[in-house]
């Protein structure tokens, strides 16, 4: 049999290698929010000629005293500029700015968030997966109330989903560095999406760990585990890689720039929710009913 667990602390290893980086981009460049929860004004611009270089752009601005215009080149000679909010008449002030500048131009697109909305989209995430957290413990304890210890069970599923919303974080600062990424609505979406399946996914394998605590409950409890993420281990192959996760992957791959951040954001989150569960929140649930974590503080557990 695959002993998954004897590697746990190399996998908790990786999981901090991928994790951390990404953080610390966050914490010292600060979060990329769009305009969706900053508040602001986006215009997706189409120059007839070549397209003009990014600080020619923000001389258009400038001279019209927009601050904080940031410009995202695309295909087809169009750019994405994101800016502090405008109005009707702003926005049409700085269109024929840069008609008159660089020539004839075709508007693809306009979107404008005030800040109230942003702030207002911003609480009802963070609500959103307060509420998700709360409903797994609630479900997972009264599911699992015939055994020993069932709370341990709902709190080892949060702190994996916990793992996975910040690989996803991760993901977006290291997008924000390299690609320019924000983090805007899209990304909310897949956020909530990567804590659905991640819940999902945990909830599997918890389920089978319970139903084997009875039938194998000679076992070791470190064996009983093991046996039973792998007994789960070719359905969350099955139904996330070979399905989910290459629809995502050709999604990225071919969908164009606008959906490409919403695509990797959820391919990665997705595969790292079915990382999580078979390899974080199973191997964190035996660290803890076996009492080995009192070890990583010097102390030796009492024998009975």
């Amino acid at each position: 049999m695959i002993d998954i667990l004897g590697k746990r602390y190399w996998l908790f290893a990786l999981s901090l290698l991928v994790i951390i980086p990404g953080l610390l981009i966050l914490a010292f460049g600060g979060m990329p929010l769009s305009i969706d929860f900053t508040g602001g004004s986006l215009l997706e611009i189409q120059f007839s000629s070549t397209s003009p270089a990014p600080a020619e752009i923000l001389a258009v601005y400038e001279s019209l005293n927009i601050s904080g215009a940031t410009v995202q080149t695309t295909e087809n000679n169009a750019v994405i500029i994101r800016s502090s909010f405008l109005d009707d008449a702003t926005r049409e002030t700085v269109l024929n700015g840069l008609q008159a500048a660089f020539g004839e131009t075709e508007l693809l697109r306009y979107d404008s968030v005030g800040p109230a909305i942003g702030q207002q989209v911003t609480q009802r995430a963070a609500f959103a997966v307060g509420v998700a957290a709360l409903a797994v413990i609630v479900y997972i304890v009264f599911t699992f109330r015939g055994i020993q210890h069932a709370e341990r069970y709902g709190l080892m599923a949060i702190l994996a989903m916990i793992h996975d919303v910040a690989v996803v974080f991760s993901m977006a600062g290291i997008g924000s560095l390299l690609l320019g990424w924000e983090m805007d609505a899209l990304f909310l979406t897949a956020l909530l999406t990567v804590i659905g399946f991640s819940v999902q996914d945990k909830i599997v394998v918890f389920d089978r760990i319970r139903e084997n605590a009875t039938i194998l409950r000679r076992l070791p409890y470190e064996t009983l585990v093991n046996h039973s993420i792998v007994q789960t281990l070719q359905r969350s192959i099955n139904t996330q890689l070979m399905t989910v996760e290459f629809l995502l992957l050709a999604l990225a791959l071919f969908g164009g720039v606008t959906l490409q951040e919403f695509s990797v954001i959820l391919l990665v989150g997705l595969l790292s929710g079915t990382y999580s569960s078979i390899f974080i929140a199973a191997p964190l649930l035996v660290v803890w009913e076996t009492g080995e974590w009192k070890t990583w503080f010097g102390r030796k557990p009492s024998i009975a």
